[in-house]
């Protein structure tokens, strides 16, 4: 399988590529739909789903506006629609301006376990904490897509109205039951391991 990282819009939130053959799945279609539409014609690629890691603007501004061009669903925690109905309030409060952003349709519930989608199986992990419906993306090649739970040398922000310090704390120890040479792809920055960062939450974090 390959995997193509993009930082996109005012915030560089990482919207991920999973591409099998043809097939491409995208994890957190972010911002910059011209950008990503372009890219998947440009590379003859069959998106066939999305997949949200959460619930925030800055990782789903795009999803409407592909979702126009091309009929495909979005899997997301129930958990976390109450954001998606946020989404042009939210963005407006931290970019400072109204961006156009299409309503998104066509969603999925997003469960707990084996998430298949043709020929793609990712394990689906809840990790609630950063917001309550906040999972991450699990691939037998040993890749973890953390979102905003986990990143290189830190952890997501718990201090929202909705965040929970508690929940996020134990969603860590979760994730970091796995093995130290997995790869975590998150959703902001720079790649990093299970290993690095169990090291480094230890350190400076009470969980």
């Amino acid at each position: 399988m390959k995997i193509l990282k993009y930082a996109l819009g005012q915030l560089q939130a990482n919207c991920y590529f999973l591409i099998e053959k043809n097939n491409c799945l995208i994890i957190d279609p972010a911002d910059e739909a011209n950008f990503i539409l372009e890219k998947i014609q440009r590379e003859r690629l069959n998106l066939i789903a999305l997949c949200a890691t959460h619930g925030h603007f800055d990782h789903l501004m795009a999803a409407g506006e592909i979702q126009q061009s091309l009929n495909v669903p979005l899997y997301i925690n129930e958990k976390d629609l109450f954001l998606l109905k946020r989404l042009k309030q939210n963005a407006q409060y931290f970019l400072g301006y109204q961006p156009p952003i299409l309503p998104i349709s066509n969603i999925k519930k997003l469960d707990e376990g084996l998430l298949e989608i043709e020929n793609f199986k990712l394990k689906t992990i809840f990790t609630p904490g950063h917001t309550p419906g906040s999972a991450c993306f699990y691939l037998k090649e040993g890749v973890l897509f953390s979102g905003d739970t986990l990143f290189k040398g830190g952890i997501g922000r718990y201090d929202f109205s909705y965040s929970d310090k508690n929940k996020l704390q134990q969603s860590l120890k979760k994730i970091l039951q796995y093995r130290p040479e997995t790869k975590i792809f998150p959703g902001h920055g720079d790649e990093t391991t299970i290993g690095e960062e169990k090291t480094f939450i230890f350190k400076n974090f009470i969980i």
